[in-house]
């Protein structure tokens, strides 16, 4: 899967722009600020339906316009094209297209464009809350698996319904109900991520070892109370805790993701060059479990590439996302001539985009 074509209107601070691309490596230069981000964040609205930054929809369009669009020209590996087309409007709200044709659900269209973005963003599945690193799963699972992305929907609207049901006046006939709904969804759901965490672990630490002379072994395992009892006898047991708090305290909403380095957890024993090459891993284990499911080599997503990492690091990535096994890669940085100098050492081929103000120029390699 490449991006053949991309064309922006009212995106940010982008006015509009339309840049072509080949199926390689793609550089995007510029000051901090010139917009370089917003084009990376346009590729993933086209893919996921939505912000890669936490950003919303309104404030994804350019202040003083009123929408936005995105429009990107694809070309599979198997040469069969798609158009599609995402666009927003402070009135109208959001649609999107494939081929001309609008989605009846925005639901629909996950996985049809695969993308594994890798930014500076990804510290807080780190450094924040667990509900950052379920979203992780959450996304990337939704990509490859349609089932799952349905018990999930199903899964929240329930939750929704039980937390509203706790706050009214007991009905124990509706709570059991909705306690059957959730553990026929929370059990899909996590042995979906059971499985996907078990098939992440070994790819996350060959890539880390590819990545980083390091000799810490990194880990990472899925937190779940269900890995230990059955959801049903779980919410049996948290039932007059839920009463009291007036919301469900306990299910597969509250998993986790741990990530660890030589055996301690990775957010207060790695140094940030280890968080960073431990990160890396993880989208790159994403991205091949990523092509395998969709038989179709996803757009790799490298933004400010040189965040906490030194030069050597970086060099060995890209060596490593240069051969057969990648496709399509676009990378920002805002230093041209580093960039330039670690992609002819590693005999790189690539296309060189200057950004300024939301205006995207090709340059040739010598300027």
């Amino acid at each position: 899967m490449y991006l053949k074509r991309l064309s922006l209107l009212n995106f940010k601070n982008i006015v509009e722009c339309e840049l072509h691309f080949a199926k390689g490596i793609t550089c995007l230069v510029g000051d901090n600020g010139a917009g370089k981000t917003n084009i990376i964040d346009a590729v993933h609205y086209l893919s996921m339906c939505k912000s890669a930054f936490g950003m919303t929809d309104g404030q994804s369009i350019r202040h003083g316009a009123d929408f936005f669009m995105t429009d990107g020209l694809y070309a599979t590996d198997h040469e069969r094209q798609e158009q599609v087309v995402c666009s927003f409007s402070r009135k109208g709200g959001k649609t999107l297209k494939r081929n001309g044709k609008e989605y009846e659900r925005l639901s629909d269209h996950v996985g049809l464009i695969p993308a594994v973005v890798v930014s500076p963003a990804d510290s807080v599945l780190i450094s924040d809350a667990a509900e950052e690193r379920r979203r992780f799963l959450n996304a990337f699972l939704s990509m490859i698996d349609r089932q799952y992305l349905a018990a999930l929907i199903r899964y929240n609207a329930v939750l929704t319904e039980r937390n509203r049901l706790l706050k009214m006046q007991l009905d124990e006939v509706m709570l059991s109900i909705y306690d059957q709904q959730l553990i026929e969804q929370g059990e899909k759901i996590h042995r979906r991520r059971q499985e996907i965490a078990t098939q992440l672990q070994p790819l996350v630490a060959d890539y880390y070892r590819l990545l980083s002379e390091d000799r810490e072994q990194v880990e990472l395992h899925y937190k779940s109370e269900l890995n230990d009892r059955p959801f049903a006898e779980i919410l049996q047991e948290a039932r007059q805790k839920d009463l009291v708090n007036e919301f469900t305290t306990a299910g597969i909403h509250r998993d986790d993701l741990v990530l660890k380095i030589g055996g301690y957890p990775l957010r207060k024993y790695g140094s940030q060059g280890q968080q960073k090459s431990f990160l890396i891993a993880l989208k790159l284990a994403q991205y091949t479990l990523l092509a395998e499911a969709a038989g179709e080599k996803p757009i790799l997503l490298l933004d400010d590439l040189f965040d906490k990492l030194d030069t050597g690091r970086v060099e060995q990535l890209i060596r490593l996302v240069s051969d057969e096994r990648f496709g399509q890669i676009l990378i920002t940085d805002c230093n041209p001539t580093r960039l330039s100098n670690i992609l002819d050492r590693a005999g790189a081929v690539y296309t060189l985009y200057h950004v300024a103000d939301g205006v995207a120029s090709e340059q040739t390699q010598e300027s």
